[in-house]
């Protein structure tokens, strides 16, 4: 990669989620006239880095000193405005590195501990915050011995991790003994990144799901999420906003900060998840970065709020968007895998775009590529998001433009 000299300054993305902001990232950078960076150790994962001509740097991302200096090259040549990621298991890495350059950036140590679910957990619970009873486990026996504890059904989940993966509810020390198991013998997530030996059990929550946008201390909404069966607990769409009584928008949004301020968050997005037990809100997990899902997709078109370019402008120092044309209402819904096998064709995004109120309508897979159910955000194939009058008609909208999409595939086994 050379310098052109054309007077931009970088903003540098150390990786990138795999379903969406990442190029949105990307374009908001751009659209301020600054130069985006994708710092990768395969850049070949994010087929948008090349469709959109993103300039990259191959590095091994997961050694600091290695992403320190390649930003400091950055900062020596061009300059550099910013660092910022979409993924949300390098939102602390970026944050420090950022902090050590004398760039804008959260607390990396904070966003370091709220990625640790069960440091998380332990903070929340010390400031009083609404939460479920929960242990830290390293074995399958002590997972058991937490569950009869705390009590039938338990939800067992990864002290680290992201989009459900490894989160599951199980009714009885069978279950608990055999997921438990088959947790603590993972090394490495879906990246191959190395983690803990460590579980969370948690009592589970019974209630409708939420999860409150924030960007620094200040509520932006209240988002309504919409699961697939038990026992996993994956999201398969979003409403903008949640269609809830004023009081427990209230209170919802309320119980968010307060997670925030024990966390010692509250710089740029953050996206927290809450259920609405028979007790009041009860927070599931606070993620300190932008949420995913193409929900600041749904925001922006619903509120006016792009939360996306507000990121942005948060860590290069420059001034916040203002508030846009809003609709009022919008939704997201997923296509989501029939099992799993082999993409064979791709088909009807066209006919999925052209929907009445859709913003968006694309297929995150591609001819030729693998499917595995796990159970995740990677079970899904597409999605689309849709605007209306109300709720039900932006979500109408957004399941119609689904249904057009033709994801076609070799099964090998059901899901």
């Amino acid at each position: 990669m050379t310098d052109t000299g054309d007077g931009r300054q970088w903003f540098a993305f150390l990786e990138s989620n795999t379903t969406g902001t990442g190029r949105q990232f990307c374009a908001a950078a751009a659209a301020r006239g600054l130069r985006p960076v994708l710092l990768a150790r395969d850049p070949a994962r994010y087929p948008y880095a090349a469709e959109d001509r993103i300039e990259t740097l191959v590095l091994d991302t997961g050694d600091a000193d290695a992403v320190r200096e390649a930003c400091e090259r950055l900062a020596a040549g061009a300059g550099l405005a910013g660092v910022a990621s979409s993924s949300e298991y390098f939102v602390a890495p970026a944050a420090r590195v950022a902090a050590k350059l004398g760039l804008p950036a959260a607390d990396g140590d904070a966003v370091a501990r709220c990625r640790r679910k069960d440091a998380q957990r332990d903070l929340l619970a010390a400031a009083g915050v609404p939460s479920p009873a929960y242990r830290s486990v390293g074995e399958a026996a002590e997972a058991v011995g937490a569950a009869r504890e705390i009590g039938y059904p338990v939800v067992l989940k990864p002290v680290s991790g992201s989009g459900s993966v490894g989160v599951r509810l199980c009714r009885d020390a069978d279950e608990t003994r055999r997921w438990a198991e088959e947790l603590l013998s993972r090394t490495g997530d879906e990246r191959g990144t190395p983690v803990p030996r460590r579980l969370l059990v948690e009592a589970a929550v019974e209630g409708p799901e939420f999860s409150v946008e924030t960007f620094d201390t200040d509520v932006v909404t209240v988002v309504g999420k919409h699961l697939g069966p038990e026992p996993h607990f994956v999201e398969t769409g979003h409403d903008v906003p949640a269609a809830v009584p004023e009081d427990v928008r209230a209170a919802l949004a309320d119980t968010a900060v307060r997670a925030l301020t024990a966390l010692g968050l509250g710089w740029g997005a953050a996206h927290t998840e809450l259920r609405w037990s028979a007790s009041g809100p009860v927070v599931i997990e606070v993620n300190p970065r932008l949420a995913g899902g193409m929900i600041p997709a749904a925001v922006k078109a619903a509120t006016g709020m792009d939360l996306v370019d507000a990121v942005i402008a948060r860590a290069s120092a420059g001034p916040l968007p203002g508030t846009g044309p809003a609709a009022g209402h919008a939704a997201v819904r997923f296509l989501m895998a029939p099992g799993a096998g082999r993409v064979t064709a791709v088909g009807g995004l066209d006919e999925a775009a052209a929907g009445p109120g859709i913003i968006l309508a694309h297929a995150t897979t591609a001819a030729g590529r693998t499917v595995a159910i796990t159970h995740s955000f990677l079970d899904r194939l597409g999605c689309a998001v849709a605007v209306g009058r109300d709720a039900e008609e932006a979500a109408h909208r957004a399941r119609a433009a689904v249904r057009r999409m033709r994801i076609e595939m070799r099964v090998t086994e059901a899901g």
